[in-house]
């Protein structure tokens, strides 16, 4: 049986009826219209699917459509403002962080997250609070290197 479930979605609100079982990554990308959040793996291991749920970082792959129900989601579509892009993608764009850009919208939501927790990160903390997203073509100092960018212009 089908739920209908009521959502804000980068600002702007989404209605729709459901199956229970709809994970959010597929109701972003099927229904809603969102093709920025990525499907990688489905079980959580890989984080392209990462967007802010109510300002936390989560992986749409571990949660049901229905859970999300009255609250506010921010994919990677909902950074850029009037036609400017955010600072940690202009910061991905700048450091060479994109590669391939399988991985780019969790990183950039995850880094964001990780710059909100703490600001000003070391290296060791960036590679840390990285860990559950994962990239095949970087090597990730580009991606380490666009996070330190994009934490300088937050702290000037």
């Amino acid at each position: 049986m089908k739920r209908k479930i009521t959502l804000k979605i980068n600002g702007k609100s989404y209605s729709h009826e459901v199956e229970p079982r709809m994970l959010l990554i597929h109701y972003l990308r099927e229904v809603a219209g969102f093709t920025g959040p990525h499907i990688g793996c489905e079980t959580s291991i890989c984080g392209a699917c990462t967007v802010a749920l109510d300002g936390q970082a989560v992986e749409s792959c571990t949660m049901f459509a229905v859970q999300a129900d009255g609250r506010e989601v921010v994919t990677i579509e909902g950074l850029a403002s009037n036609g400017d892009l955010d600072p940690m993608q202009e910061a991905f764009w700048n450091q060479h962080g994109l590669q391939c850009g399988f991985c780019t919208p969790g990183m950039i939501m995850a880094s964001k997250q990780l710059l909100e927790r703490n600001p000003h990160p070391t290296e060791e903390e960036i590679r840390h609070g990285l860990e559950g997203n994962l990239c095949r073509c970087t090597g990730y100092q580009h991606i380490v290197n666009a996070v330190r960018e994009a934490a300088g212009k937050a702290g000037a």
